[in-house]
């Protein structure tokens, strides 16, 4: 009763956070316009760095949407999932290089702006040191073109391995690759939160790389916002609505992280992990990167992976949107 009538609570705060601007401006701009459509359709996926995506449930309701949805499709390990390029979702927030080959691939994906930096580490045994040691070596992901396997495919091309023919990658679900890697199955595995919170508890493994403070990793957004082109065309003011919330539940990660890790427990992810996690990811640094950056660095690994043929600004051209992005950083300074 006690954890209800808390997240009750937050979402009060929160929703009057929204209303007085607590988190990044002092109200909503008098010419912004009603939201063209009240519903709003995100996806929810495994991962406790997405937080803000669950904590703008009440933002998103505070800015004109009175239908919010989170919704899933059969899981796959992959991303973006299907539900954004069908239109099934509207709005999602996921690591930018998956979405990269889906934007070459020509799905109607569009990139709108940053969400946030770092949040994979890579675990491996005492044999493994850094990501050349991955060659021959068994690395688990959850599937081929997961946001882990992707991920990994650019760290191997980056250091000069060939992801392809160098590493020996074998799919298992999460919950299996942590028993692997602690029983010496596996070399290694990449994961973010909740995943590398509880390797470290259960002292499996060791940190090979952290993409929240490793550079080149950590100077990119991991995370990003991205739209559905269709409904993105048109439903211009419910898309700066909808990210408005979205930055403003990034900055409530930073100023209550117990209250955000909260409704991330509430949503299924075990709270002491969820509060590590919230404490962890540089959250409060969205303000200082490029997410045009981002994509030029992880469109370059791609192809240096063998992943997409496209040049960066084929990828900028063809899958960018950076209005609201641009207005919304002027809006929301800190």
């Amino acid at each position: 009763m006690r954890v209800v009538q808390d997240r009750r609570r937050f979402l009060s705060t929160v929703s009057a956070a929204a209303a007085a601007g607590l988190f990044g401006t002092s109200k909503a701009p008098a010419e912004d316009a009603p939201p063209e459509t009240t519903r709003i359709r995100l996806y929810d996926w495994n991962g406790v760095c997405i937080a803000p995506q669950f904590v703008a449930e009440e933002l998103l309701k505070a800015e004109g949407f009175t239908d919010v949805q989170y919704l899933r499709d059969e899981p796959t390990g992959s991303l973006p999932n299907p539900l954004l390029a069908t239109g099934g979702i509207d709005i999602n927030t996921q690591f930018s290089a998956p979405s990269i080959i889906r934007v070459e691939a020509g799905d109607p994906v569009v990139f709108l702006g940053g969400l946030h930096v770092g949040c994979f580490e890579l675990f491996g045994t005492e044999q493994i040191r850094s990501i050349r040691d991955l060659k021959g070596k068994r690395v688990a992901i959850p599937s081929f073109g997961s946001s882990n396997h992707v991920f990994l495919a650019s760290m191997a091309a980056y250091v000069g391995l060939d992801p392809s023919l160098d590493i020996n990658f074998v799919t298992y679900p999460a919950a299996q690759s942590i028993q692997l890697l602690a029983g010496g199955k596996i070399d290694a595995l990449l994961n973010f939160p909740p995943i590398p919170q509880e390797l470290r508890e259960k002292k499996i493994g060791h940190v090979i790389l952290n993409s929240s403070v490793d550079r080149p990793w950590s100077q990119y957004f991991c995370c990003m916002i991205s739209g559905n082109r269709e409904f993105v065309r048109k439903h211009p003011v419910a898309t700066r609505r909808a990210m408005r919330a979205l930055l403003k539940a990034v900055d409530v990660c930073v100023a209550a992280p117990e209250r955000a890790a909260r409704i991330a427990a509430d949503r299924g992810y075990p709270y002491d992990y969820s509060l590590q996690a919230m404490r962890e990811i540089p959250y409060a640094k969205w303000r200082n990167f490029d997410p045009e950056d981002a994509l030029r660095f992880y469109a370059l690994r791609l192809r240096d992976a063998g992943m997409i043929k496209s040049s960066p600004n084929k990828i900028l051209a063809d899958g960018t949107d950076w209005r609201f992005w641009n207005e919304l950083k002027r809006e929301l300074k800190s």
